[in-house]
């Protein structure tokens, strides 16, 4: 494990080669055999899981279901939205034949030219107009109204440069659909998942992000509007980490999706879409971790507390074993998730190096010299720091660390966002300041053209307009390009 570390690329030294080794060496993904797809492997997948999970209940108490439509989309169905065809064209997987037969060479199999579909199929890249058709024959009337639905599932984007949970070819992700009576519901609805994603980001993941709405150049193909949040990784790169979009009645007219009103009227639906995928796998990684490993907030850790042994005999293991039994069952009555670590295949240091670098927020020593002093050395994750304190009580002490751990990691990662985002006014400042990463709050004229400008010269985009800024932020001003008028500053950034 030592060697592991050592190996492993310091975040000074190429912070993107940091990145992944640690996703490889803490167990979480791999490349696969598939080009740009990848392997989440069980300690990664379990992260997601708890993601997962939590996402899932605070969906459903806003009122969400779940559902499930098929992977396989006509390519006909794409084409009914202009904006959102344009969009994802370019990363579509095509299914165009449905057999294979044998090689008449006898080496393998080859398709069956006879089997080419009379339509090709799209493998979903996002699943708006599949169930914008399914809704179609939901929905009549406005007793049908409003549809909250959600589905986890997986979609394809063929990606032509790829990185682990940040941008690969398949990913996980769950997308909500909803539909509803009025424009003002569905944009309520909207605004609504976007504040859940940041209540879960800085609540669960101890991730500060900024909320917004993005610019016309930015937001989701077929949109009218998209909301964002935000995060800065300790490169100074953002990172969108969820979207919510207004989708107005642009997939009710392309699918016919109409109802009759309480005044007997015929009208178009009107729609939202919301989703984030495992790309919160990389933020968090690019938020916490350190030179040592992953840093996982309590919340999301699937081991939350290890307990190791330290002892030389048979006799003084069997006298750790009896104390930590109770130890366990009380953290686990109070709903913590610990592992006790007794194997005697690996070393306490092999096994104190592997739950740092896999980011267990909390690790217990215990040897025979503490069970006669009725002590424990406690370790912390976040700050490395090491502490020996009474076993009476350990079970409410290690609670009361979790909660530190996870306001403390949050508090951190707020602090490098506020000393990394600047104000700038001239143009030749925010080229200065782009390059050393961070967030920008910057005056733009409101133009897609100086927006393109802006990208093509500096790499550096909007990242969003914030809803939340101060009294300076919110004071008009002239455009820091062109020197036109701006209503506002906006948040500029280069990103992944």
């Amino acid at each position: 494990m030592a060697k592991e570390l050592k190996e492993m690329t310091k975040r000074s030294e190429n912070y993107s080669q940091w990145y992944n080794d640690l996703v490889v060496k803490a167990d979480l993904a791999e490349q696969s055999a598939v080009r740009g797809c990848m392997v989440i492997k069980p300690y990664g997948y379990a992260i997601w899981e708890k993601i997962q999970r939590q996402l899932d209940d605070m969906f459903k108490e806003t009122g969400h279901v779940n559902a499930y439509f098929p992977l396989l989309i006509p390519k006909s169905y794409l084409s009914r939205e202009a904006d959102h065809v344009e969009g994802f064209a370019k990363e579509c997987a095509v299914v165009t034949h449905y057999r294979l037969k044998n090689s008449p060479d006898g080496q393998g199999v080859v398709v069956d030219p006879a089997a080419r579909l009379e339509e090709e199929l799209i493998i979903r890249p996002t699943s708006e107009t599949i169930i914008w058709s399914t809704y179609k024959n939901w929905i009549h009337s406005y007793r049908d109204l409003p549809i909250l639905c959600n589905q986890w599932a997986n979609v394809m984007r063929w990606e032509m440069r790829t990185r682990l949970f940040l941008r690969t070819a398949e990913f996980l992700w769950q997308e909500g659909h909803t539909a509803h009576a009025t424009r003002e519901e569905a944009e309520e609805e909207a605004m609504r998942m976007i504040n859940v994603y940041a209540d879960f980001a800085e609540k669960y993941m101890a991730v500060p992000v900024v909320k917004g709405v993005k610019s016309a150049n930015e937001r989701f193909a077929g949109a009218l509007d998209t909301y964002t949040i935000e995060a800065l990784m300790q490169d100074g790169k953002a990172l969108q980490s969820g979207t919510s979009h207004f989708l107005g009645q642009n997939f009710a007219k392309a699918f016919d999706v109409q109802f009759v009103d309480k005044e007997n009227k015929m009208q178009y639906v009107w729609a939202t879409s919301w989703g984030v995928s495992t790309r919160l796998m990389g933020a968090l990684i690019m938020t916490h971790s350190d030179d040592n490993g992953l840093v996982l907030p309590p919340k999301l850790a699937p081991i939350q507390v290890v307990i190791v042994p330290i002892y030389k005999t048979d006799e003084q293991l069997e006298a750790i074993n009896s104390k930590v039994a109770g130890i366990v069952a009380q953290l686990k009555k109070m709903g913590i998730s610990v592992k006790y670590d007794n194997a005697d295949n690996k070393r306490p240091g092999f096994k104190f190096a592997e739950y740092e670098l896999k980011g267990v927020p909390v690790r217990l020593v215990l040897g025979a010299r503490d069970l006669e002093n009725n002590t424990v050395e406690v370790m912390r994750r976040d700050t490395l720091e090491k502490q020996t304190v009474s076993l009476d009580g350990i079970e409410e002490y290690v609670s009361n660390l979790l909660e530190d751990i996870q306001q403390n990691i949050y508090n951190k990662a707020l602090t490098y966002r506020q000393g990394n985002t600047k104000k700038v006014d001239t143009y030749e400042e925010f080229k200065e300041q782009i390059e050393k990463g961070g967030f920008i709050l910057a005056h733009w004229d409101g133009t897609s053209e100086t927006e393109e400008r802006i990208k093509e010269e500096t790499k550096a985009t909007i990242r969003c307009i914030p809803f939340e800024a101060d009294e300076e932020s919110l004071t008009p001003g002239v455009c820091m390009v062109t020197g036109k008028p701006s209503a506002r500053r906006v948040l500029f950034a280069r990103a992944y």
